[in-house]
């Protein structure tokens, strides 16, 4: 069990880079730190109604709590993770439903940074090798709920069994 919580560790903590990767890009690439600022300040702008790099730094960071978390053996990292999900399933059907034909759709480019169209051309980038006929959010958000259930497994807590005239200790 302990090398399926270091896998599911690595995994959440692998999601969370890539989930925030466009914003430390920049820093990797010896750009100058304000690229990383513009990129936040124009997710900011072409957000609707809900702030949506709330929520993209919000998954981020629940996921990274969760992997911790996971990694210490609390039974909360699921909590954690799940909170983390709700917020990146919010972002994505948000963001599914702008670039379907919304109105907001116009101001989303998918080269730039803004209102998240950036992920969701990396998701459909990274769903086409396999040539599934399922719409990449969905899919996603299938495996990101997977994830989570076996997550809740892990973490469970194991409670000793006494056997019958053994004290407790």
């Amino acid at each position: 069990m302990k090398i399926l919580r270091f896998v599911l560790v690595l995994a959440v903590i692998g999601y969370a880079g890539w989930l925030a990767w466009p914003f430390i890009s920049p820093f990797f690439e010896g750009a100058d730190p304000t690229v990383a600022t513009e990129r936040a300040s124009a997710m900011a702008e072409a957000g609707g109604g809900i702030p949506q790099a709330a929520l993209w730094i919000g998954a981020v960071v629940l996921y990274l709590i969760a992997a911790f978390m996971l990694g210490a053996g609390n039974p909360r990292a699921a909590v954690a993770y799940f909170l983390g999900f709700l917020a990146d399933a919010v972002l994505r059907l948000a963001i599914d439903r702008t670039s379907n034909g919304g109105p907001a759709s116009d101001s989303i480019q998918a080269d730039t940074y803004a209102g998240g169209g950036e992920i969701a051309q990396r998701s459909a980038e990274a769903v086409a090798p396999a040539g599934l006929p399922v719409d990449p959010t969905w899919l996603i958000l299938g495996v990101l709920l997977a994830v989570g259930l076996i997550i809740v497994a892990v973490s469970r807590r194991r409670r000793r069994q006494r056997q019958a005239g053994h004290l407790t200790v």
